[in-house]
């Protein structure tokens, strides 16, 4: 493992990110992990990180001189995204990550696939319009009534839900099936799911929100 923190964690990639992005994940992660790429993000928004995790094939080499050695970590292998690599070598409550969302759908959907492959990293993920993240076993979080809340699938999963104006209970959900978007709050919310593959979409602004709730729900997926 090459980060441990008892605390959050920021870590940005190198996809679309904002000096008000980063500065906003660190108010509440303030260790600060880029994603290969991601370091020159971070840099531009006068913040060095701690840390930068991946393969090293996005970074580029003026980057990497103002980065001390002793904060470069390779990861070679080229089986994994960059976010794969930088998530499963983080041990922290919680990761906030920004810069893996904009112009390539296929890296957004790839890190949408490592949420679900490691069940046992809770990982926000912030786009410029939402927030995503991997459903624990429950989540309890209190909205205001018509918040738009969507439910996506990544496998066979199953539900039960209170506040939500279109209840989930008795209906199977999968990717090439019965979806949940769309859906809107009615007051607080209190979710279940019968396993790690739902992945639940806020409005960005309620991130704060969705980052407490997250450290006060104790239960978690295991690892897979």
């Amino acid at each position: 493992m090459i980060v441990k923190r008892d605390e959050v964690v920021t870590l940005v990639g190198a996809g679309a990110a904002t000096p008000a992005e980063i500065k906003r994940c660190q108010a509440l992660g303030p260790t600060l992990v880029a994603a290969d790429g991601g370091a020159m993000h971070c840099l531009e928004a006068g913040r060095t990180p701690d840390l930068v995790i991946g393969d090293m094939d996005s970074l580029e080499t003026s980057t990497s001189q103002g980065i001390s050695a002793d904060r470069l970590h390779l990861i070679a292998e080229q089986d994994s995204t960059d976010f794969d690599k930088a998530l499963r070598n983080i041990s922290a409550p919680l990761v906030l990550g920004v810069g893996f969302t904009g112009a390539r759908m296929d890296h957004q959907l790839a890190c949408y696939n490592t949420l679900v492959r490691h069940p046992d990293r809770r990982c926000i993920l912030l786009s410029d319009t939402d927030i995503a993240f991997l459903a624990p076993p429950r989540f309890a979080i209190d909205l205001p009534k018509e918040t738009r809340l969507s439910l996506f699938p990544f496998g066979l999963v199953e539900g039960v839900s209170d506040g939500l104006h279109w209840p989930i209970g008795g209906l199977s959900f999968t990717p090439d099936g019965m979806i949940g978007t769309s859906n809107e709050t009615t007051g607080p919310v209190d979710l279940t799911f019968t396993g790690p593959k739902m992945l639940i979409i806020l409005p960005k602004e309620w991130l704060e929100r969705v980052t407490s709730a997250l450290l006060e729900t104790a239960a978690r997926w295991p690892a897979l």
